[in-house]
């Protein structure tokens, strides 16, 4: 319970006067269901007692005290209702009551619809919260963040985990605030018609929760593992989404589908199984509960027959409030149940939530508006968990000149320009821009500076236009023209069915390698950023498709400090100095002419590509 309290603490209060409607709207239901009820005395004390004399004097309410405030009230009750079977007789009477409690019934169902009604926006607005916490998130870790998680896995708790907290969770708030409003107005009333059968009832109580409580507590252990499983699934779903070309080449469906169908029934045994004991609640709850109502007859009616301080109608409306009692017990059990197997999906979610963001911005960001003089690596090292992928770099890159990097895969050339928008931050030394240590500028100021052309171009599943303004806010159509036309893109996008509203795809899938190239680099052109990173940016493009993104990039470069990745040397020959790593440090560096006279690493990797 502590653990559901923390979750509404986190996430109920925007929705406090929701809450409060519902309270207020439960309270009354509550009430007026106990006053409906009461009117099974009168009737039966007419249907069995239909004498018509008055059996007792009527209790002027001034000398009603707080502590005879039921006998009076109950007193008064019963004249009221003999003087209308005095007058009116006994069947008119019945009418009179039988309309009183349809008008009682009416008030009822109206609050109780009420206080189901107000608490609907407090259910979505939570499950759209933790959505959009959860988007925010994502958006705002860190990318080492996501080489530790598998994507699969995310989607899983962007989907199955938040829907499993929307069923399990939020749809038994209403029984949450309901039931306990409702079970303790009953109980109140119970005791009221008599305390000594309410406490003998009462010792039941416990048990049956303590045993509830224990099914609960085994029921969420059981759904952790399962939602575990349901992130296999998806992981596998995502994973074949994206080699779908490679199992058709290999003819591995079958082994696919073997392998799908390992991990998809064993979530199913185990759901299987979390259903089985969730629906045990019902049934279980139904049994004690009658045991409960057979316990209390035979211990009130006892009372009734030996006359002890117990009428029969009373009994009678005893009973109908303790069977009253018995649903909200049932539902709250039914809770119980549910809800643990929400909280196995909110920890879940947490690991999203909750997780620790160190890139973030300083306290006291110092804010650049403009790259004026260079980039300095200082002492630079850095590590995944033990492994030092770099290694005492120092490298200084001069507004507007281009760096080349070049080395085996692994050498650490996609890490080194990671540092500079500081998707990572290094171990040792320190990344500079006009002398500014990175860290002590604010992010959004420091990417505004960096414009990113990389080997698979990142594209969005819209229009030509938005992904080519994607950066820039409220770009003219003439402006995102301009930079297809620079990015040699504008003809092939004019030929398209709808011009640059034409949607390219999922991940730019209706454009070859090329075109979807051209689009990224029509985005960085908008942007009109002083530092540009290329990584990769025409390995894996044919030699037509080549020489026009070539053309895009020359076009691009032009007044613009660029550090650019490159395995194919041929592109990067013209670069102001090229910098060869091997095993996270620089062996070589200056412009290609002295490197190949240098006969070292460089030339090596030249001559094999020869």
């Amino acid at each position: 319970m502590k653990e559901f309290l923390k979750v509404l603490r986190r996430f109920v209060p925007p929705y406090k006067k929701y809450l409060v409607l519902t309270v207020v709207f439960n309270i009354l239901s509550a009430l007026l269901n106990i006053f409906s009820f009461m009117t099974i005395i009168p009737i039966l004390n007419i249907l069995f007692q239909t004498s018509g004399m008055r059996e007792t004097d009527w209790i002027p309410w001034s000398e009603m005290t707080l502590s005879t405030c039921t006998d009076v009230v109950s007193n008064n009750a019963n004249c009221f209702v003999q003087d209308l079977v005095f007058d009116w007789g006994a069947a008119t009477t019945l009418l009179i009551i039988g309309l009183f409690l349809a008008f009682m019934t009416f008030l009822k169902t109206g609050a109780y619809f009420l206080s189901s009604a107000t608490i609907i926006p407090i259910r979505t607005g939570v499950v759209r919260d933790i959505r959009n916490q959860l988007y925010q998130k994502i958006t705002s870790l860190p990318l080492g963040f996501f080489s530790e998680e598998r994507k699969g896995d995310i989607i899983a708790r962007m989907s199955g985990d938040v829907q499993e907290i929307e069923t399990s969770i939020m749809s038994s708030l209403d029984m949450l605030f309901k039931n306990p409003i409702l079970i303790i107005a009953y109980f109140a009333t119970l005791i009221v018609i008599s305390w000594q059968l309410t406490l003998f009832t009462i010792i039941f109580v416990p048990i049956v929760g303590w045993f509830m409580g224990f099914v609960g507590r085994k029921l969420k252990a059981k759904s952790i593992k399962a939602q575990s499983l349901w992130s296999d699934t998806m992981s596998q779903v995502e994973e074949t989404l994206g080699g779908l070309r490679i199992i058709k080449a290999f003819n591995a469906e079958e082994k696919m589908n073997r392998r799908f169908n390992h991990v998809n029934t064993a979530y199913r045994n185990d759901i299987m199984r979390v259903n089985i004991r969730q629906s045990m609640a019902h049934p279980m709850s139904e049994f004690l509960g009658t045991l409960m109502i057979v316990i209390v007859l035979w211990f009130g009616g006892s009372l009734v027959l030996n006359k002890m301080a117990l009428s029969g109608p009373t009994f009678i409306y005893y009973l109908v409030m303790l069977y009253s009692i018995i649903n909200p017990l049932k539902e709250f059990s039914k809770a119980s149940y549910n809800i643990p197997k929400g909280l196995a999906s909110m920890e879940r979610v947490d690991k999203i939530l909750l997780a620790e963001n160190n890139i973030k911005d300083p306290k006291h960001p110092k804010h650049i508006d403009s790259f004026e003089h260079q980039i300095e690596f200082r002492n630079v090292s850095f590590k995944y968990g033990e492994q030092w992928v770099l290694r005492d770099i120092n490298l200084v890159i001069e507004k507007g000149k281009t760096i080349a990097l070049v080395g085996q895969s692994g050498s650490g050339k996609s890490t080194l320009v990671d540092l500079i928008p500081r998707y990572y931050d290094v171990q040792e030394g320190e990344v500079l821009i006009d002398g500014i240590n990175v860290r002590d500028l604010g992010i959004h100021d420091l990417r505004q500076l960096i414009g990113n052309v990389n080997q698979e171009a990142i594209l969005f599943n819209d229009t030509f236009f938005n992904n080519i303004s994607f950066g820039v806010d409220n770009a003219t159509q003439q402006e995102v023209e301009q930079a297809a036309r620079i990015a040699n893109a504008h003809d092939f996008i004019m030929a398209s069915e709808q011009g640059y509203d034409t949607s390219i795809g999922d991940r730019g899938g209706r454009l070859s390698g090329g075109q979807r190239q051209r689009v990224s680099i029509a985005r960085a052109i908008l942007k009109n950023p002083p530092i540009l990173i290329l990584d990769e940016a025409t390995s894996a493009l044919d030699t037509e498709s080549e020489r026009l993104v070539q053309d895009a990039l020359e076009r691009l470069m032009k007044t613009r400090t660029t550090v650019a990745i490159a395995h194919r040397l041929s592109t990067i020959k013209n670069a102001d100095e090229i910098c060869v790593l091997h095993e996270g440090r620089i062996v070589e560096r200056g412009p290609h002419d002295m490197l190949m006279k240098m006969d070292g690493y460089y030339k090596k990797l030249h001559d094999m590509q020869s």
